[in-house]
């Protein structure tokens, strides 16, 4: 008995709207955003051969974070470009800016000294595009040099001393000594420090001052000469449980772990050091961004990799979800309850409405392995246990515009 043919009617039916779908949707042009990425070169001269930065430091975050927009992006005919310039040392980020705004880029990831992020910012505001630091820590940005178009993913120096002292005054080691750098920014690190210890109770017991005197920091300073100088340096002191130091600019603070004078934990800016992110970080299933990031750059994912990674993220998402290249809208959903982004830090992170610094727990690493993670058990807040560290809104100086 023959069967009977099948019908074919509904089946050419069907082809023939895949078909029409699949023209219609090639025909479309897919919305394009177009995303800068601004830097600075940061000095080779460092202390360990180890803290040399790659020549694609922090760009190389943003690619990694493009690439995953773009995943997602070409289901919803959308699609990421990155444009990145880094400045020769002392290049006009100004005029950089300007070209890259000039050429349509509504999105800027910037990693620039604090006085020329203002200028590019002030001048993205002109041209209504939004500005993302991923790389100043410097407090004045988030406080009374705020501005409405600038969203932090970089944390602030106070959070990342916050974090520090909330580990140390859980372990019970209120006691400091702080050695703090000649340069200007360590002053600021070591004022964030300062201000950390009163916040939770610890005491500093003494505060010293280590002048760089310059020169090259490997070739010039001897394994010998150190040997002998940073016991010298460290002596004599009032009794403390541990060593912070505030150095930047890595003129010394390298040096001084296993070199005291008395036998006690280095902090801050050597040994165990508060940051947004290490290479070595691996939980929360951080090790297959790990994995990914080494895949395409063949190294580690710094702090300042993850920062520009963040920023993008949080740029493809917004995208994403409010179908528009505009900055505006973006910003709007950013500052909305219902926006957060992941970070493999075990939370979600969502911005401060008052300043516009991202939220986010800080790693407490020895560049080994992730030590603790702050904020601390037992440090609560009535908001987001996060805002224990930094500035919380009632000390804010920031009026957005």
């Amino acid at each position: 008995m023959s069967r009977p043919e099948p019908r074919r009617g509904w089946r050419a039916a069907l082809a023939a709207v895949l078909l029409l779908g699949t023209v219609g949707a090639a025909s479309a042009d897919p919305l394009t955003i177009k995303v800068g990425v601004l830097r600075q070169t940061h000095s080779r001269d460092t202390i360990s051969l180890l803290d040399i930065p790659a020549p694609d430091d922090f760009v190389a975050g943003a690619k990694l974070a493009m690439s995953d927009n773009n995943t997602t992006g070409q289901f919803l005919d959308q699609s990421f470009a990155l444009e990145d310039v880094k400045l020769a040392p002392g290049g006009d980020a100004v005029a950089a800016a300007k070209g890259l705004l000039d050429s349509g880029i509504g999105f800027l990831i910037v990693d620039l000294p604090a006085d020329a992020l203002l200028k590019v910012a002030d001048l993205a505001k002109d041209k209504g595009a939004l500005v993302f630091n991923a790389g100043a820590t410097d407090e004045r940005l988030r406080e009374e040099d705020c501005r409405a178009n600038v969203i932090h993913t970089a944390p602030s120096r106070a959070m990342l001393a916050d974090a520090l002292a909330e580990y140390l005054i859980w372990k019970q080691w209120p006691k400091w000594l702080l050695v703090v750098g000649s340069h200007p920014e360590d002053v600021a690190l070591g004022a964030a420090y300062e201000r950390a210890a009163k916040k939770f109770g610890a005491k500093i017991v003494e505060k010293r001052t280590f002048e760089d005197a310059g020169g090259g920091r490997r070739s010039d300073s001897g394994v010998v000469q150190t040997q002998r100088q940073m016991p010298v340096f460290t002596q004599k002191a009032p009794a403390y449980d541990v060593l912070v130091a505030a150095d930047e600019n890595e003129a010394f603070a390298g040096y001084l772990p296993y070199r005291t004078w008395d036998p006690r934990p280095v902090m801050g800016s050597a040994g165990l050091m508060p940051t947004s992110w290490d290479p070595s970080h691996e939980l929360w299933g951080a090790q297959q961004l790990q994995n990914r990031f080494q895949r395409m750059a063949h190294r580690g994912m710094t702090a300042r990799d993850n920062q520009a990674w963040v920023a993008m993220r949080m740029i493809g998402d917004a995208v994403n979800r409010t179908k528009s290249a505009d900055p505006k809208a973006a910003r709007a959903l950013m500052l909305s309850p219902d926006f957060d982004v992941a970070d493999f830090k075990g939370v979600k992170l969502t911005l401060r409405p008052w300043n516009l610094q991202l939220r986010q727990p800080v790693l407490l690493t020895d560049g080994r392995g992730t030590v603790s993670v702050s904020p601390q058990e037992g440090f609560l807040h009535r908001v987001s246990e996060l805002d224990t560290l930094g500035l919380d809104q009632p000390e804010t100086k920031c009026k957005l515009d």
